[in-house]
């Protein structure tokens, strides 16, 4: 996995992109807006494509509910984990911190967003814009968003995020449904 040295971190610098738990066990792939669906209803792993095109998944990496996060089996390769979000805070913290106005610039890639909206990438974090899925199984804000999980729950129903948008240089930092199918990135043990 390539990987960039952010302060004291190593963070990969693509989004994750296995269909397999580290122990081997396939993680199911929800290629239908009724199997996202109910995937979510249930509570159990599910990973798919932005719009469920493969082309999509050599840009941006696979789309993960909060369930295959946070599956013991292991989302993340032997060596690496889903960060927490106090791990999130500390890359934010090193790059201005979440309210300042450029974390969020540092941390983008240097083509690929909408509306202008590319970044300087001076991180190296090389954040793309690969939108998000629904609970409902649809699509939402690829090329005006990057959105990732963390590994920290909230509560019963959310767990925290990152997300990046074309229109400013900020991190946000929110709450979101575990349902919904984000990016993930790999933070080294």
């Amino acid at each position: 996995m390539e990987e960039i040295k952010i302060g004291d971190q190593i963070w990969s610098v693509k989004n994750l992109d296995v269909d397999t738990f580290r122990n081997g066990d396939p993680i199911p792939h929800a290629a239908t807006d009724e199997q996202w669906e109910e995937a979510g209803e249930n509570g159990t792993p599910a990973w798919c494509y932005y719009d469920n095109d493969p082309a999509n998944g050599e840009t941006y990496g696979k789309l993960y509910n909060w369930y295959a996060v946070n599956d013991p089996r292991g989302l993340a390769p032997e060596g690496w984990h889903v960060p927490s979000d106090d791990e999130w805070t500390t890359l934010t913290d090193l790059l201005g911190g979440w309210a300042s106005e450029d974390p969020g610039t540092k941390m983008k890639s240097t083509s690929g967003w909408e509306e202008d909206g590319n970044g300087t990438n001076e991180s190296g974090f090389a954040g793309l814009p690969g939108g998000f899925r629904y609970l409902y199984g649809t699509f939402n804000a690829i090329g005006y968003h990057g959105h990732w999980w963390s590994s920290t729950v909230y509560d019963l129903d959310t767990a925290l995020s990152r997300r990046l948008d074309c229109n400013n240089g900020n991190v946000g930092r929110y709450l979101y449904n575990k349902v919904y199918g984000f990016s993930v990135r790999c933070l080294r043990d």
